[in-house]
């Protein structure tokens, strides 16, 4: 979606006549993505989906890293589980973790604990209260609750207009804006997508009846 009016300023840059391709860059660099649903690929396995963030950004893998990642975010040994063997709550975790290995400015969670018990949601709350201390966490949620036990400021918005903004504006260092492009290596793509037909065996043998 692009605003309606007003500028949105990343690092000094304007971002009024990005295009498709610039938000793409932006996105990659600069922001970190917590789903409600998780949107992870259950096929495979936390390293796998863990590592598609870092080849996205083409940086080196570096599988230590990654650990120490699984260790901090409380899923420790979790590395060759697949997605769908984890509890939603361990799901979170590894979606947390494959935001994080970007090492982005910015985190941002749209119902992180939606589909979680509440036992849960508390200890992911707690989790990105700590991960807070070093980056921008925006989190939207409807728990007030949850808002006002966690959030250094809460903005609140109704039916599309704010009716409260307790945030302080304070002046930020100026930096330059830099973004790196996000495309996906050839060699990795073709794996993915090889990867993803052996795990549809019935969907597979269907669509090659049909072609034929």
């Amino acid at each position: 979606d692009k605003y309606d009016n007003g500028d949105i300023i990343v690092d000094n840059k304007s971002t009024k006549k990005f295009k498709n391709k610039d938000w793409d860059y932006y996105r990659n660099t600069y922001v970190g993505f917590i789903f409600q649903e998780f949107n992870l690929l259950d096929e495979y396995n936390v390293y796998d989906n863990i590592i598609l963030s870092i080849k996205l950004k083409k940086e080196k893998v570096l599988l230590d890293r990654i650990d120490k990642l699984l260790t901090n975010v409380g899923i420790e040994g979790l590395g060759k589980r697949r997605i769908n063997e984890l509890s939603g709550g361990q799901k979170q975790r590894v979606s947390i973790a494959r935001a994080l290995v970007k090492n982005p400015d910015i985190i941002l969670a749209d119902e992180p604990t939606g589909s979680l018990d509440e036992e849960t949601g508390k200890q992911i709350f707690e989790l990105l209260k700590i991960i807070s201390s070093e980056k921008l966490v925006i989190v939207v949620t409807h728990d007030r609750e949850y808002a006002n036990q966690y959030a250094d400021g809460v903005i609140e918005i109704q039916d599309g207009k704010i009716v409260s903004n307790n945030i302080e504006n304070n002046n930020v260092e100026n930096r330059t804006f830099k973004t790196k492009k996000s495309r996906l290596p050839f060699k990795d793509s073709i794996k993915f997508a090889f990867s993803n037909l052996s795990s549809h065996k019935v969907k597979l043998f269907f669509t090659i009846l049909l072609v034929f």
